[in-house]
């Protein structure tokens, strides 16, 4: 594995919105060639014979069917909320 060069850094940079003083650019060169190496030892590993799963442990799902049920009573809701006006719930604001 060849390591990166400073311009592909730059290039992976620009691709990820990000701006890299130099130094952080050179550090970021070693880290990802470092990444890739490990990637490119992988492919040394011996496959043959092994299924190919998505997941490493069964997969099954704990969501439940989508049904229509009855709303729930506004004032048990309510009774729920930590700041309350009336018949809203009162939050932080978030922009000024």
């Amino acid at each position: 594995m060849d390591p990166l060069t400073p311009k592909d850094v730059e290039h992976i940079a620009q691709l990820a919105y990000i701006k890299l003083t130099d130094e952080e650019s050179e550090n970021m060169r070693v880290q990802l060639t470092n990444i890739l190496g490990h990637f490119a030892s992988l492919s040394s590993v011996e496959t043959d014979g092994v299924e190919a799963t998505g997941h490493t442990t069964d997969s099954n799902t704990v969501m439940r069917k989508d049904e229509p049920q009855p709303p729930l009573d506004q004032e048990d809701v309510l009774r729920n909320a930590p700041d309350r006006d009336g018949e809203f719930v009162r939050v932080r604001p978030v922009l000024e």
